[in-house]
């Protein structure tokens, strides 16, 4: 396909049924590259030319933002995310010397120690330098060693590199003893570039579900088989033991390893929370699988002797009736008898859902929103086997997640305490106590991050819109303290959101945001629409596929309040979202154009007639509906791409997205420039070569991307001055 030269507004007929810009989805095209670059060297000699009004030499904004974002992704005192595995913690690390990353380890002891003592197991930059690639880190997964009880080392690994940061990647044996790959040469287990995994069982078997050649991979472009992969024996020749329907989303495999309770779950996932849980048999030749009676939007697990199962719709055992975003537990050998035994540890109310779940060796921790507020509380089981509840650190205020450290040997968790305006603590706490009736262990600080912004006289405040419904909506806002009156001139405001898949936003430290907007005088929202998962799967599942609308009204309804508020106007309103939350973004553009002074849009979906055949589209199609069927109706409502239309004043709009972006296709955001274009609007688009969904594969990529985003914003809204504007 190739570009015609047209004039005049280039737009996809309504129905979806002609698109001049079709041409554009061809990824690495050559003329669709061409037409990559020449937008990108518009955007940047735009973006680079504005100048820093807090300079007095006038230096180039993009780039004070780019080094002050870039110092913020690379400082040396970040707290190290790690894992525990066996005697040592695990961390990915990057800086400016290791753009790509360090996989290194060290034990508790140096860990809480100021400057701990790391051994580098993979340099994934001199990696690349070596072979001559793009890697970037992806993941690795541990053989839990047979005599993991007397202290065994872990000595094996399952490294994922993916190419430039898709979702693709590879699978490779790593040796933990001498540090380097095990050639499949010598019986090592490789895994060609393709969406998929592999996990460990024993030292010579593992599962793996991946592209094994035509006829093996969903309509979505994931895996639909699972294969039992012995040492020694081809990848093609791997036994099959499941095969997911060509037109499911995906299948996926897992071993739980936990001593005498050791389990095998094959997954066959026919959309978003839509699935069939397998346990297998491996004792059986070939391996049976039995199915989880259980409906197919109920996710269940299993650890130690506990089932633990999480409904998304009311779930009716027997005389009993768990409803909707509870959290289920009971004996699972008993409950796969049929004769289950439930307990519930968390019912939902209007106000209140569970965020998250962990479990510790003899204790179950739940985090919950209380409207988007977190709280913690822990359960344990006493001698007759009946569930306690506590409140769990109710000191602590801010967002709050935990983990376990070692959930199959100790009840030590980690908990992690951030805010907009405060900066991440790391702490340790000791729960072994709790079951015998005693309190939880004194919470001891492991790390903790100095402030990367100057947050003096700011403040968080949470308001509620109420939306066309009359449904209330709550958002936070991170403002200048004081009443908008006192304000000499409306605030220029950035609008966030995503409002799908039951993902919520909580608060979290701000970052690089506080630096590049908050400091320099912006106001920041953060919208809590329905599509998330803010008040539990009903919040969700109010606007799925035919009620989408509901989600774009919520949307709609927060910038007005924030306007009726007198917190900002229109010209000083900016909205961002990126991939669902691009598609958020780019109905606002569309449909309400006049309520936004500009409009951000990144890694989006916006052509909702084809996005089901895009990569990994059809995946989604239980959140946005089937555009090839009689869904069309509702979904054309919601489908920017083909809302665009002549005669409508635009506000300046930023597309950025990802050519290797292999989950939401780059077509989306070049055929909507093109066609914005076409208009006469005021467009600009920048597309990163690398980075995956997530739009860059380094933190220099990220300070890039994000400094010529708040150029932008600078540029359109205001001038990027002091608080006291």
């Amino acid at each position: 396909m190739t570009a015609e030269p047209t004039t005049g507004p280039q737009l996809p007929a309504a129905d979806g049924s002609a698109d001049p810009h079709l041409w554009l989805e061809e990824v690495t095209g050559e003329e669709a590259l061409a037409a990559v670059r020449a937008r990108n060297a518009a955007a940047e000699s735009e973006l680079d030319a504005v100048r820093d009004p807090l300079d007095p030499d006038g230096a180039p904004l993009a780039a004070t933002l780019q080094r002050e974002i870039l110092e913020i992704l690379d400082a040396t005192d970040r707290i190290p995310g790690v894992v525990k595995r066996g005697e040592h913690l695990y961390n990915v690390w990057t800086d400016a010397e290791h753009e790509r990353g360090l996989w290194r380890r060290t034990t508790l002891a140096s860990y809480r120690t100021e400057e701990p003592e790391w051994e580098v197991l993979l340099d994934v930059d001199a990696l690349n330098e070596a072979e001559g690639e793009d890697w970037v880190w992806h993941g690795a997964r541990l053989l839990r060693p047979a005599g993991a009880a007397e202290g065994e080392p872990y000595r094996r690994a399952l490294v994922d590199l993916s190419h430039g940061g898709s979702d693709a990647d590879v699978t490779r044996e790593f040796d933990l003893e001498t540090l380097s790959f095990v050639d499949p040469a010598d019986g090592g287990f490789l895994r060609p570039a393709a969406k998929g995994s592999v996990s460990w069982i024993d030292e010579d078997t593992v599962w793996v579900s991946t592209d094994f050649g035509e006829g093996t991979l969903t309509t979505s472009g994931y895996a639909r088989q699972a294969r039992l992969w012995r040492r020694g024996t081809p990848l093609e020749e791997a036994e099959l033991v499941h095969e997911a329907a060509e037109d499911d989303m995906a299948v996926f495999v897992a071993h739980d390893s936990t001593p005498g309770w050791e389990r095998d779950w094959v997954v066959q996932a026919h959309a978003f929370y839509d699935q069939t849980v397998h346990l297998a048999d491996r004792s059986e030749q070939p391996p049976v699988l039995t199915a989880l009676d259980v409906p197919r939007d109920l996710e269940a697990n299993a650890h130690r002797d506990l089932g633990i199962f999480s409904p998304r719709s009311d779930w009716q055992v027997g005389e009993a009736v768990f409803p909707a975003g509870s959290l289920v537990v009971g004996d699972f050998d008993a409950f796969l008898a049929g004769e289950p035994s439930l307990h519930v540890l968390f019912e939902p109310t209007e106000s209140s859902s569970l965020a998250d779940m962990t479990i510790t060796r003899s204790t179950v921790v739940l985090a919950i929103l209380e409207d988007v507020v977190h709280r913690l509380e822990v359960h344990h089981r006493d001698e007759d086997g009946q569930w306690i509840r506590q409140d769990l650190y109710p000191e602590l205020q801010g967002s709050l997640s935990v983990s376990a450290v070692d959930a199959d040997e100790s009840d030590e968790v980690w908990v992690t305490v951030s805010g907009f305006l405060e900066p991440t603590t790391l702490l340790l706490g000791d729960l072994a106590e709790i079951p015998a009736g005693g309190p939880a262990g004194p919470l001891e600080t492991i790390k903790a991050t100095p402030a990367r912004f100057d947050a003096e006289g700011l403040e968080v405040v949470q308001h509620f819109a109420t939306s066309d419904d009359g449904t209330r909506v709550p958002y936070f806002e991170i403002s200048q303290a004081g009443e908008p009156a006192e304000q000499s001139a409306p605030r220029p405001t950035l609008l966030y959101g995503y409002g799908g898949f039951e993902i919520s936003l909580t608060p979290s430290y701000l970052g690089a945001i506080g630096k590049a907007w908050l400091e320099r005088g912006g106001t920041y929202v953060l919208a809590n629409i329905r599509g998330g998962g803010e008040y539990g799967p009903r919040w969700h599942q109010a606007a799925l596929r035919e009620n989408r609308h509901r989600a774009y009204e919520d949307f709609a309804s927060v910038a007005r309040d924030l306007v009726e508020r007198g917190i900002t106007d229109r010209e000083h309103l900016a909205v961002r979202g990126g991939s669902n939350g691009g598609l958020l973004t780019g109905n606002m553009l569309t449909q309400y154009p006049e309520l936004f002074g500009a409009v951000i849009i990144q890694v989006p979906l916006l052509d909702m007639k084809r996005y089901s055949h895009l990569l990994a589209g059809a995946s989604w199609m239980a959140e946005y509906g089937d555009p090839d069927t009689e869904d069309w109706e509702f979904v054309r409502s919601f489908s920017p791409y083909h809302l665009l239309a002549e005669g409508v004043d635009y506000p300046p709009t930023f597309l950025l997205t990802s050519t290797r972006d292999d989950r939401v296709h780059p077509g989306h955001a070049r055929k909507f420039a093109a066609a914005l274009e076409s208009l006469g609007a005021d467009v600009r688009s920048w597309e990163n070569i690398e980075g995956g969904h997530g739009g860059a594969a380094t933190n220099e990529q990220a300070a890039r991307m994000n400094a010529l985003l708040y150029t932008f914003l600078w540029d359109t809204l205001g001038a990027g001055g002091s608080r006291a504007r």
